[in-house]
């Protein structure tokens, strides 16, 4: 064969892998969808096991379509005999496939991994792979195939009458003209009289954003001088009727919703990039690689995380260097202080009170992976083959981790290769909050917000294990984060003892003790330290420190209840009890009625 007989041949069989690809991702985003899509249907009947399942499948999907599609591909070809050339014509096919398509850069991501799983990630090569974007995406396009737009030439009730005429669900209302009159007042009570008179726009995506037992429509306010975050939240009663719960209208409370400490949501859509960037314009504080995670395309965000990692490190010259706290038994964790995250790698050997193993870790963080996070503990991301320019990693750093975890870092010319890795989002460790922080209120705060943490965790059916408050952070918000894994366990693998009252104080010498036994009353001598923070840890959750407690969370969760953990404020709750008045904040000027019937547009 000649050579140009040859190269027509590869550049042949290029075109068809890269087609074969495109089919696998193709199939793979079916897949997602089709699961997402019957979220409003599980959302309608109360089938919150069968979401919880819905989400793990969802999160799963994507290494069994991985290893199909490379399966695959060693079938079609012997992968070490092909030359450069012949990655370099499989990357320009599928980018050309992947021109006008609607989720093309999740597509650039599982092309990545397809060649990330072939090189074993050795390498990363932006001639083979989409280490950078195939192009750059402009928002606005498909703007129209995301969003609904609502007439602000008309009362504030009909536009929630447009709005609910849009999004229809399967399921009565609880009371639905209570809700419209909580909606209309809720937003009078926001916007002055002159404020809705100016209105030029309100928008909603089309997807419905359901998560845990709620369901949110978003969207947003217009005017001149402001552009307002609009939110509605829906719940569903033990009826399974539908009912309005909040109407939000604080960037914040948008913010925390899409927290990283929670579960992913379900929002179908075909058009992620245009749903994202409105979503970017909403929430600008957030990164875009942390809205594609929270609608569960983490292996896209992990992909534009990197990104924006190497934009960052373009940008910076500050160096790698141990995060500050307490050291860590089982985890080394460094940082770039100009950077919102932090590394963790497992060490080579733990410290003797930890009898578990490197793999037990890993299988603990996947546990969280899949599990509700309720708001409390933080996602992580694994990375392998991970790089960092040498220079910039401070000696020490660098001296440290070849000591603690030798067998997972090397050097390779001027790269810091860090074989395994977990990135996380930076928070302060809790520990060091309560040394600095002087405001007592925060203080007070702060420790109600890790009793409730621990709670919540529970709750979820993960018991923490090693509640020491330096494997706590808190985020600037003020809500304590729980991050460290290696010691979690299902609620059921637990037994909640009390320990036995005697006058001998040789007693405890003899106890009985087996490996899964626990002992809430003593509890309170290790989560947190200083007495004044003890007390005042017993005075909110003292209930933590008695088996009676543990035991009924435990008998909860072994039935398979499923707990609702709303992450706005309860002050942002409408009351739906008819012996207590709606918890609204006046405004400055608010119509009546009347006037809003009279007026002929949003006011």
């Amino acid at each position: 064969m000649t050579t140009s007989s040859k190269n027509v041949t590869e550049h042949a069989q290029a075109k068809k892998m890269a087609y074969q690809i495109m089919t696998s991702f193709d199939k793979n985003y079916r897949w997602f969808s089709r699961i997402t899509r019957g979220a409003q249907e599980r959302f309608e009947k109360g089938h919150w096991r069968d979401a919880l399942a819905a989400s793990k499948e969802r999160i799963s999907i994507y290494e069994q379509s991985l290893a199909d599609a490379v399966a695959d591909l060693y079938e079609q070809i012997i992968v070490h005999q092909k030359d450069v050339e012949f990655w370099h014509a499989l990357k320009a096919a599928f980018a050309n496939l992947i021109e006008s398509h609607p989720q093309y850069e999740l597509a650039e991501t599982f092309y990545n991994s397809v060649i990330g799983k072939v090189f074993r990630h050795r390498s990363i090569d932006n001639n083979i792979m989409f280490v950078l974007p195939s192009r750059c995406f402009l928002p606005g396009q498909d703007r129209a195939k995301v969003i609904h737009s609502f007439d602000t030439k008309t009362t504030v009730a009909e536009m929630y009458e447009a709005i609910f005429a849009c999004y229809r669900f399967n399921i009565p209302f609880e009371d639905r003209n209570r809700d419209m009159q909580f909606l209309d007042d809720a937003l009078r009570n926001r916007l002055t009289k002159q404020e809705l008179a100016s209105v030029s726009a309100v928008e909603m995506l089309k997807s419905v954003f359901y998560r845990g037992k709620a369901a949110y429509l978003i969207g947003r306010i217009k005017m001149p001088e402001q552009t307002l975050p609009f939110v509605i939240a829906l719940q569903t009663n033990d009826s399974n009727a539908l009912f309005v719960d909040a109407l939000l209208t604080d960037r914040h409370d948008l913010s925390v919703i899409f927290g990283f400490a929670r579960s992913y949501f379900m929002a179908d859509t075909q058009y992620p990039g245009e749903l994202v960037a409105y979503l970017h314009e909403l929430m600008p504080n957030k990164k875009v690689f942390e809205l594609y995670i929270a609608l569960g395309h983490y292996k896209h965000g992990k992909t534009v995380f990197y990104r924006n990692f190497l934009q960052h490190m373009d940008k910076s010259d500050d160096a790698f260097e141990i995060a500050p706290g307490i050291r860590g038994l089982v985890m080394m964790v460094f940082h770039l202080p100009s950077y919102g995250v932090v590394f963790k790698i497992i060490k080579d050997e733990f410290a003797e009170s930890k009898k578990i193993t490197r793999e037990h870790v890993i299988d603990r963080y996947r546990l969280v992976k899949m599990s509700d996070r309720v708001g409390r503990m933080a996602d992580t991301h694994e990375y392998v083959n991970f790089r960092f320019p040498l220079h910039r990693v401070h000696p020490d750093l660098l001296a440290e981790l070849q000591e603690t975890c030798a067998s997972s870092v090397s050097i390779s010319g001027d790269e810091l290769v860090i074989k395994h890795l977990y990135i996380e989002r930076k928070m302060t460790p809790l520990n060091l909050f309560l040394q600095q922080e002087t405001d007592p209120q925060k203080l007070e705060n702060a420790i109600d917000e890790l009793g409730t943490c621990i709670k919540q965790i529970a709750m979820a059916n993960i018991f923490p294990g090693d509640m020491l408050h330096k494997n706590f952070g808190i985020t600037r918000h003020g809500r304590v984060i729980f991050y460290d894994y290696d010691e979690i366990c299902l609620m059921s693998e637990r037994n909640f003892r009390d320990i036995p009252k005697s006058d001998d104080p040789y007693a405890l010498d003899t106890l009985s003790v087996a490996p899964s036994d626990v002992f809430p009353e003593q509890f309170e001598h290790f989560i947190v330290g200083k007495r004044p923070f003890k007390e005042m840890l017993k005075a909110k959750h003292g209930d933590l420190m008695t088996s009676e407690y543990w035991r009924r969370v435990q008998k909860e969760t072994s039935k398979g209840e499923i707990h609702n953990f709303t992450p706005y404020p309860q002050s942002r709750r409408f009351s739906r009890h008819p012996d207590r008045l709606a918890q609204l904040t006046p405004a400055k000027s608010v119509p009546t009625n009347n006037d809003a019937k009279t007026s002929g547009d949003l006011s």
